[in-house]
């Protein structure tokens, strides 16, 4: 049903959700068995990596067209806001988990394995498990002794993790300008504000890839460096993952901006990422705090 006769929208039927479960399938299946060994894994695995990219292209392309048509009236625009929404909550709450799994193993691991009997819950676990561990965090090395492989210094809080701060604390409020400029009818500013924040969020992934490298090869952090390296690792990682998402969507966006898809009456696919992206900034400022300063 159109938009015009004042009902809901409704799709016709679709063959894109099909390609996403084949995608997914080959996707989870060649990485399992590129894992194992087995010859078929990298095939199956890039294989349905290209069917995801060719999949994602026609059904955002699909989705943009009827936005453009003027399809969707109130009540769908609504529905997405909402959808948009529960979305982002599903995302903080996975990063939640993680954030846990920190907090445990810092306030409550940690001091059992060191020795801190004032934990009735501890029960001399250390003396059982690791005599000779230090209970202090980040967990490392002990000088003249192994406790496992790697790992003799934490990451510092100030050099790249800084300035990655400052980029993405930047990139908050260029694509805050953005906003305000396509509220504004101003397009010339509405691009240049999404080439720049599409800049720094590229900078970000190349100084989070260049820190990688430093604490692998310099400092000997790894997954198998204990669990400081694995809470890390995950936390950062998921992190930079949702970044690289992040910044394809900008670039998207950014591309329709320029085509001037948006106005003041139509912009929820821009708020939509914008939305993301402010997240993303939030988290990152939650990880320099715990998992870096603190």
């Amino acid at each position: 049903m159109s938009s015009t006769a004042g009902g809901y929208y409704v799709p016709k039927p679709s063959h894109w959700p099909i390609m996403a479960c084949i995608a997914l399938i080959c996707l989870t299946t060649g990485a399992a068995n590129w894992i194992h060994g087995n010859t078929i894994g990298p095939y199956l695995f890039s294989f349905g990596f290209l069917v995801l990219i060719f999949m994602k292209l026609g059904w955002f392309r699909t989705v943009i067209n009827e936005g453009l048509n003027d399809t969707f009236n109130h009540q769908v625009e609504l529905s997405f806001r909402w959808g948009m929404g529960w979305f982002i909550f599903s995302e903080v709450c996975f990063f939640s988990a993680f954030f846990g799994a920190l907090f445990y193993t810092r306030a409550i691991v940690v001091p059992w394995l060191g020795g801190d009997y004032g934990t009735a819950a501890s029960l001399h676990t250390n003396l059982v498990l690791w005599p000779n561990f230090h209970g202090v965090w980040p967990v490392m090395n002990p000088p003249g002794k192994s406790v496992f492989h790697g790992l003799t210094e934490a990451m510092s809080a100030w050099g790249i993790a800084t300035i990655n701060t400052a980029v993405l604390l930047t990139s908050g409020l260029t694509i805050t300008w953005a906003h305000w400029a396509i509220v504004k009818s101003r397009r010339k500013q509405v691009v240049i504000s999404m080439l720049i924040t599409v800049a720094l969020g590229i900078a970000f992934l190349a100084l989070q890839s260049h820190e990688y490298w430093r604490a692998y090869n310099l400092q000997g952090l790894t997954l198998g460096s204990g669990i400081y390296g694995t809470t890390f690792f995950m936390l950062t990682g998921f992190h930079g993952l949702h970044v690289t998402i992040g910044t394809i969507m900008l670039i998207i966006i950014t591309i329709r901006c320029m085509k001037g898809h948006f106005d003041k009456d139509h912009l929820f696919g821009f708020e939509a990422v914008s939305w993301y992206w402010h997240f993303v900034d939030v988290v990152w400022l939650l990880l320099f705090i715990f998992v870096y300063w603190m």
